[in-house]
């Protein structure tokens, strides 16, 4: 009876050896539901035409820019493309796959971030159960920000950064020779490195204090306070290996400095808790002060200061929202296994029981094997066409920049930011924008002319004849375009769901009036005009 059982067990083991272990399960998940079905939602952002073109514009010329050369403003402006290593990745794939490689890319990134998440979590927690379900909560928060843009490399560099601090602080595993070569790396992919700093800091200020604390091991607490102190240095040092030198240290501070940059780019504003995409951040809040309350644990100085900061962080501005999700999820998933554990009820104990089934099935899983399999699915999916993505001819100025071309309207446009960037990725050299997705370039003044003319504030013609603006394509639904239709200076040639396009009432432009004479507006509903 024994051989029986035995042999049983082999077999068992054997034939659930190709199943995907729950971190594998996760990954394909995410990535298919991501790639095949949410990836139109990743273009929703025109930014990612802009940092397309100049990842080829650096490829071309073999420099990275230190100026503008997407606009018509002269002097050129001075640019800062910190992203620029981000943007050459964005423009090899898609040279190779098209917009559709760039969503099946980023996909990949989220999907690894959630994987990763999730076993470092697991790692130091018992309950499997709870990671999982923690980690799909951190997840779905952080969807707000899942566009094809190089802030997805800031993910999984948070995660492994953060994950390399907590080895060091809690399980005495020393990996910070590491961090350095991150740096390296992340300082030339998105201006995201300072939130790595950030977390150095807080771990410096944490051991600071245990240093100071009569109760702390203050001789571990010093000598930790001087590994981090030189990681610290060593990060400092290699952020100068790039294109801009020092001043990308500066750059950050000078964006957030900006008052009027701030309250003015949405995603720089505080999550608004009425908007859908705000609900699994709201859920994610409330799970974690009810843990606060569950668990009889105290959080030590560095949960406190972790979760303080990054907190204040994401509900000053969404943008950081996914960076609170990551850093919250090992204290979270900490919390609600403690307080699991100290309830001795009937649902703690189902809990712990089919988490143990759940977790010796788990270890039984070949790794790796069914992400690899996903990732060769979507790949061949998206080079068959089988998978296709473009930006949204509903919101963006598909059609419209193609009449631009074919028709050769010359002179100086006016447009929105988001229709900027879809004209660089359409229409660059050939076009010129007056602005696009890189406010921080353009700066707060030449922002407030643009909110100038869309506002109709006083003044708000002189902006036009100071740059010189003949033409102006604008979303269709919006007071800009509402008031050019009543206005007799201004001739409408082009009309569409998304784009409108006049040209000024000059003979430079009468033939194409007199061809497009009998254009129309297209009406759209009042409830959807933008903010």
């Amino acid at each position: 009876m024994q051989k029986v059982i035995l042999l049983t067990t082999t077999e068992t083991t054997k034939r659930t050896s190709l199943l995907p272990s729950i971190a594998d399960f996760l990954f394909i998940a995410i990535f298919l539901l991501v790639s095949v079905h949410l990836g139109k939602s990743l273009l929703n952002d025109g930014d990612t035409g802009y940092h397309i073109r100049a990842g080829e514009y650096i490829m071309k010329t073999m420099k990275v820019p230190q100026y503008d050369m997407f606009s018509y403003l002269t002097p050129p402006l001075p640019w800062t493309a910190h992203e620029w290593l981000s943007e050459v990745i964005m423009a090899l794939v898609h040279s190779a796959f098209g917009l559709t490689g760039v969503v099946v890319f980023f996909s990949f990134f989220i999907a690894l971030t959630a994987m990763l998440l999730f076993e470092t979590i697991h790692a130091s927690d018992k309950n499997i159960l709870i990671s999982l379900a923690v980690v799909i909560l951190a997840t779905a928060s952080s969807g707000l920000h899942w566009l094809a843009r190089p802030h997805i490399f800031s993910f999984p560099l948070t995660l492994a950064w953060y994950h390399i601090l907590c080895l060091y602080q809690y399980k005495d595993r020393n990996l910070l020779y590491v961090l350095p070569l991150l740096m390296l790396l992340w300082v030339n992919l998105h201006g995201g490195f300072m939130g790595g700093f950030i977390l150095l800091s807080v771990f410096l200020a944490g051991n600071a204090f245990e240093a100071l604390c009569s109760g702390c091991d203050r001789q571990k607490a010093l000598a930790r306070l001087k590994a981090l102190s030189v990681a610290t240095a060593l990060c400092l040092a290699v952020t100068v290996v790039n294109p801009y030198g020092y001043y990308i240290l500066l750059f950050p501070f000078k964006l957030t400095s900006s008052g009027y940059l701030m309250d003015s780019i949405s995603e720089f504003m505080s999550p608004n808790f009425h908007e859908r995409y705000a609900k699994g951040f709201e859920l994610y809040l409330i799970l974690l002060i009810a843990a606060f309350a569950w668990s009889r644990k105290k959080l030590d100085v560095f949960d406190v200061l972790l979760i303080a900061l990054f907190l204040h962080m994401s509900l000053y501005s969404a943008r950081y929202i996914p960076l609170f999700a990551i850093v919250a999820a090992r204290i979270l998933s900490r919390m609600l296994n403690d307080g699991l554990h100290e309830k001795d009820t009937a649902f703690s104990r189902f809990m712990e029981r089919r988490s143990m089934n759940i977790s010796r099935l788990d270890a039984t899983a070949m790794r790796y094997l069914w992400p690899a399999a996903s990732v060769v699915l979507v790949v061949y999916f998206a080079v068959t066409g089988r998978i296709s993505y473009g930006f949204e001819p509903k919101t963006k100025p598909v059609a419209a920049t193609e009449f631009i071309k074919r028709e050769r309207i010359a002179g100086n446009m006016f447009n929105s930011d988001e229709f900027g960037d879809y004209l660089i990725y359409a229409a660059a050299p050939s076009y010129k924008v007056f602005i696009d997705g890189r406010l921080d370039m353009y700066g707060a003044e030449r922002l407030k002319e643009f909110r100038q003319v869309t506002a109709f504030q006083q003044g708000w013609e002189k902006v036009f004849e100071k740059y010189g603006i003949t033409w102006v394509i604008y979303e269709a639904n919006s007071h800009l375009s509402r008031y050019l239709l009543l206005n007799k200076d201004w001739k409408l040639i082009y009309a569409d769901e998304a784009a409108n396009i006049f040209v000024k009432n000059i003979p430079q432009y009468r033939d194409l009036i007199d061809r497009y004479r009998a254009v129309t507006p297209v009406i759209v509903d009042d409830k959807k005009e933008p903010a």
